[in-house]
């Protein structure tokens, strides 16, 4: 790879980083498309994404810490099951297509994504917060694992719909995105190894140095302009996936 690819990775992985560590959600959604696009299967893809993630979580989730945005509780509830789930659907990843359970996944989201812009504009879907954290990061890891994306949208757009704080949800599912990714990339490295040491090199460069200005943007940024960031950005998320896979 050139120096040229090598940049475009790092854009990628910049751009990528910015999104997800602003609003909690599309690194791994935003990479692995274009690896994908590019050719790479399913497996490759999320494989080569999560090996750079375990670098960029990482970069991030200490950022949230440092700037207040996470609470420690929630990270203890999602982080520990998210990570079970990430290994299962790792395993599964590694045996069964991931794509045959993208459509169900793109479909949820959608629909988190219009309750996300409901609560921004002022109605309240539910009047009770998700009681079991645990049950929603066992199944975000596993459809993250297996779409090679997914924990942030899934976990981040729940949480909020759900009434939580939008900055202390960001923070804190970030915060555990870091151990989930990094044993989903740990499995599929036993299972089918890694490799395009460069794209993940590129990756995890952007997405580095994008996680501590992403932090700083969630602690000034007001709760309504980032409602609706969320709920367009996964809006438009979605729709994307499911156009493409009509045509």
């Amino acid at each position: 790879m050139d120096l040229a690819h090598f940049f475009l990775f790092v854009g990628i992985g910049l751009f990528a980083q910015l999104v997800d560590g602003a609003l909690g959600m599309a690194y791994g959604l935003v990479s692995s498309s274009i690896l994908l696009a590019l050719g790479l299967p399913p497996a490759v893809a999320s494989a080569t994404v999560h090996t750079a993630e375990v670098f960029t979580t990482g970069a991030s989730g200490a950022a949230h810490a440092w700037f207040g945005n996470v609470s420690w509780k929630l990270f203890r509830q999602l982080a520990i099951p998210g990570a079970i789930g990430g290994i299962l659907g790792a395993t599964v990843l590694a045996n069964v297509p991931g794509e045959t359970i993208r459509p169900l996944v793109v479909i949820y989201l959608l629909i988190l994504g219009v309750m996300v812009l409901s609560r921004a504009f002022g109605k309240r879907l539910s009047r009770h917060r998700v009681r079991h954290p645990g049950w929603l990061g066992l199944v975000a890891g596993a459809l993250d694992a297996m779409g090679g994306g997914g924990w942030g949208p899934i976990a981040t757009s729940t949480l909020v719909a759900r009434g939580g704080n939008v900055r202390r949800t960001i923070g804190s599912v970030n915060a555990a995105e870091f151990v989930v990714t990094t044993c989903v990339a740990g499995a599929l490295a036993w299972h089918i190894g890694i490799g395009h040491w460069s794209i993940v090199l590129g990756l995890l460069v952007g997405g580095t140095i994008a996680a501590p200005f992403a932090a700083w943007l969630v602690r000034h940024l007001p709760e309504r302009v980032m409602l609706v960031a969320v709920g367009s950005l996964i809006i438009a998320l979605s729709v994307t996936q499911l156009v493409l896979r009509l045509r």
